[in-house]
């Protein structure tokens, strides 16, 4: 398979691209056919040798969506040929690949009005952004929190969800963006180029 990969840490002058053997489906695994994978912060900071050791050549990226091709024994859930998205366990890389082996148990099936490369991009930031609006804060129907940076990946999603909780939600974006977090269901947004945001809220 065709991999964007790295043999040492460093900047992006270390990364290469080039061929690595396939993997294969180990109980409860699924070969899938990468499509798209998302560019995450994660991802510089594994290059640049921020996180834990790593063994050598190591592909990055960690979100991912495509199409089953293999499934060990034990990966009943999902059949070969199903669009499936998903975000690799903590701590491990890989996403930037034509092929992933991962447990079955953690990806999802796509939904077919989701592209692909929407569905690459939704898996880590949503995830995170519900670990800390649901798990974290717990946050109930008719609170109020404040998402700094609205316009960011995570925060987005955070907006969103806090929504659909039914909370009011206040955030801080630049002026250029105000309309964008507005369209995802801000009620009140402060320009934190403009307005000190602990005064204001």
């Amino acid at each position: 398979m065709k991999a964007a990969f790295i043999e040492q840490f460093g900047g992006p002058e270390v990364l290469k691209y080039g061929d690595l053997p396939d993997p294969a489906a180990a109980p409860g695994e699924v070969v899938v056919d990468v499509v798209a994978a998302s560019v995450n912060g994660a991802d510089w900071k594994v290059r640049a040798g921020q996180y834990s050791e790593a063994k050598f050549p190591l592909v990055l990226g960690r979100d991912f969506s495509g199409v089953v091709a293999a499934a060990g024994a034990g990966a009943d859930d999902l059949k070969i040929g199903e669009a499936v998205f998903g975000v690799l366990e903590a701590g491990r890389e890989g996403a930037y690949a034509e092929k992933i082996a991962i447990k079955a148990a953690i990806i999802a099936k796509k939904p077919d009005e989701l592209s692909h490369a929407h569905a690459a991009a939704l898996a880590l930031t949503g995830l995170t952004a519900i670990a800390a609006v649901e798990t974290t804060l717990k946050l109930q129907r008719g609170e109020t929190i404040l998402i700094q940076g609205g316009a960011g990946g995570v925060a987005s999603f955070a907006i969103q969800l806090a929504k659909h909780i039914g909370a009011r939600v206040i955030t801080t974006t630049s002026a250029v963006n105000v309309s964008y977090v507005r369209g995802l269901g801000a009620d009140e947004v402060i320009d934190y180029n403009a307005q000190d945001f602990t005064r204001a809220v």
